[in-house]
């Protein structure tokens, strides 16, 4: 079951081209804390007359809308034409920063299958979700608690050699890295 994704004050994800083990975790973390980058609040406390308008330009054939507000974004859950399950976020601005959707692991690709492979068991199963960012719009997006660089990335939910529950980042190279500790994200 994929986890709720909210939008809680943090700072940039460390970025690394290589395979971040649990040693290297404090390293993330510290980086993160020094990169922070500050994200323009929404007003109010109602999803924006202008993100319904955005939204219905941006997407067609829609189906099951439920929209939340949160501190950051403009979030709305729906069925694309296909059936597929997605959710579109947007900015102060009523912008389109990007969207989810889940994926699988095979969709992953092949240099991360392998790399996730040599270190974590029962990965083939574990939820994925694809973030496609709005090149058009520089607005940084959060996922997972964690605030990340615009850019289409996987992120996949596994169980470390501790059995502690953690959020790998792929990008579109293959390249992997620790992305969040799930403990951590407060919702």
């Amino acid at each position: 079951m994929l986890l709720a994704f909210t939008a809680v004050t943090c700072s940039v994800c460390a970025q690394s081209n290589t395979f971040a083990m649990s040693g290297s975790r404090k390293e993330a973390r510290k980086e993160r804390h020094e990169r922070k980058i500050t994200l323009r609040e929404l007003k109010g406390s109602e999803v924006s007359f202008q993100s319904k308008q955005a939204f219905d330009r941006d997407f067609s054939n829609t189906t099951n809308m439920v929209w939340t507000h949160d501190v950051y974004f403009d979030k709305v859950s729906f069925l694309n034409e296909k059936g597929v399950p997605m959710s579109a976020y947007y900015d102060y601005d009523a912008k389109l920063v990007g969207t989810t959707a889940p994926a699988k692991f095979t969709d992953l690709p092949v240099a991360a299958q392998k790399d996730i492979a040599k270190h974590y068991s029962n990965y083939e199963q574990a939820p994925v979700v694809f973030f496609d960012d709005n090149e058009a719009n520089e607005t940084d997006m959060i996922l997972y608690g964690m605030q990340f660089e615009d850019a289409d990335n996987y992120f996949i939910e596994l169980k470390d050699k501790k059995n502690q529950p953690v959020v790998l980042r792929v990008d579109m190279q293959g390249n992997v890295d620790f992305f969040a500790d799930m403990n951590d994200i407060k919702f």
